[in-house]
């Protein structure tokens, strides 16, 4: 049987062991500093920080804590050497966690691309309009 979703981002970090509890909640006060007026959320099962649409993820598993971009494995991926990584996936040990400097700047980075994309989708969306509004 499947453990019911955490209703909250407290919630989630509650249900998890010390070590792995205090270093996301180091990450999570780490992605709040950069990005305040981000939302959070509980997203596909994680703690999720939504501005223009999700953000960043992050959470934990039997052997790690993981930290979810998204796609910038690519830009970061110099910074990222020693730490196991997949698309979209930073995971780090408890006790190694992720640099603050490299969260702030993966998050600085997503805060922009995800504003561009929001951009994108309005012009898109009042051309769109606008077209219809001529003929």
């Amino acid at each position: 049987m499947m453990k019911p979703p955490a209703a909250s981002v407290d919630d989630y970090l509650a249900k998890l062991p010390a070590d792995q509890r205090a270093a996301l909640e180091v990450l999570r006060a780490q992605i709040r500093a950069v990005a305040p007026e981000a939302a959070e959320a509980i997203s596909y099962g994680l703690p999720t920080f939504k501005l223009n649409g999700n953000l960043v993820h992050f959470g934990a598993a039997a052997r790690h804590c993981a930290f979810y971009p998204g796609a910038v494995m690519d830009v970061f991926a110099e910074r990222l050497t020693g730490f196991d990584t997949a698309k979209g996936t930073i995971r780090f040990q408890p006790d190694r966690p992720l640099p603050p400097d490299l969260v702030a700047d993966i998050v600085r980075y997503r805060v922009a691309r995800n504003a561009e994309v929001a951009a994108e989708r309005k012009a898109r969306k009042s051309g769109a309009r606008a077209v219809f509004l001529t003929r």
